[in-house]
C-alpha cells in the first residue's frame, strides 16, 4: 500500500505548531506526568502500535488513562472500567493525546488526518475502507471532533469491536474523506481552531458538572 505524501507546506506547518506547542506546554506536560504518576503509578505514557501512512507501524504515545494491564476490547468507551479516574478527566478534556505533538514531530502523524487505528482493527476494515491507510493519521480530525459521542455509542454494546467497524468506522471514513479531498492549509488550521473549541467546550463541560455535584459526592470536587 503505498502512502499519500505530505506537501511540503503542511509538512513545515506540522513541524512549527508541534514544535512550538511541545515548548510552550512543557509545564503542563510535566504537571499531567506527576499526576498519572501519583495516581496510578508508572507507567505514565502508554506506548501502542498503530498503523500510519501507507501501512507502517508506528508507536504512539499518549498519556496513560486506563489501569495498567487490563485486557479488554481495543476500542474504548465512555464509561469503559478500565479508565482511571483520572484517566476520564484527561480523556473528557483531550489532555491524554498531548504527548501526540511529539509523533506530529517526528513525522508519523500529521496535525490533521484519520484517526490513527490499532493494527488488528486496521486489518478488519472492510476493504472499501482501506483506503484511508495510505493517508498520514492525525492528531485532530473531524472524527476525533466526535470522539466523546462515538465513544458514547460504544457504551452497553455486547461487541463493541463489531459495532465499531460496522457501524462507525463507515462514517469516520466518510468524513475523512470529505476533508482529504481538500486538506489545504487553510482547512487544517481551520481544524484546529474547531479542536480548541472542542477542548474549550470539554473544559466548561467539566467545570459546570462539579459545580452540579455537591461535594463529598462520588465523582464531585472534593
Amino acid at each position: 500500500m503505498s502512502a499519500v505524501p505530505l506537501t511540503p507546506a503542511l509538512r513545515t506547518l506540522d513541524i512549527v505548531v508541534a514544535l512550538t506547542l511541545l515548548l510552550l506546554l512543557s509545564p503542563l506536560l510535566v504537571l499531567l506526568a506527576l499526576l498519572v504518576t501519583v495516581t496510578s503509578g508508572r507507567p505514565v505514557l502508554f506506548r501502542q502500535q498503530r498503523t500510519g501512512a501507507g501501512g507502517q507501524e508506528f508507536t504512539l504515545y499518549k498519556f496513560r488513562s486506563m489501569r495498567h494491564g487490563c485486557a479488554g476490547p481495543g476500542v474504548t468507551g465512555g464509561s469503559d472500567p478500565r479508565v482511571t479516574r483520572l484517566g476520564e478527566l484527561l480523556r473528557r478534556l483531550s489532555l491524554d493525546e498531548l504527548p501526540q505533538m511529539w509523533n506530529v514531530l517526528r513525522g508519523d502523524m500529521t496535525l490533521v488526518g484519520p484517526r490513527p487505528e490499532v493494527p488488528d482493527l486496521a486489518r478488519r476494515y472492510r476493504p472499501e475502507h482501506q483506503w484511508v491507510f495510505r493517508h498520514r493519521p492525525g492528531l485532530t480530525g473531524p472524527c476525533q471532533l466526535r470522539s466523546r459521542a462515538f465513544a458514547a455509542q460504544l457504551d452497553g454494546r455486547p461487541d463493541p469491536e463489531d459495532y465499531y467497524l460496522t457501524e462507525l468506522v463507515p462514517l469516520r471514513t466518510a468524513m475523512d474523506a470529505e476533508f482529504l479531498a481538500d486538506a489545504t492549509v487553510r482547512n487544517v488550521l481551520r481544524c484546529v481552531s474547531r479542536t480548541v473549541r472542542y477542548v474549550l467546550s470539554g473544559v466548561l463541560e467539566e467545570v459546570g458538572r462539579r459545580r452540579r455535584t455537591p461535594r463529598g459526592v462520588p465523582g464531585g470536587g472534593s
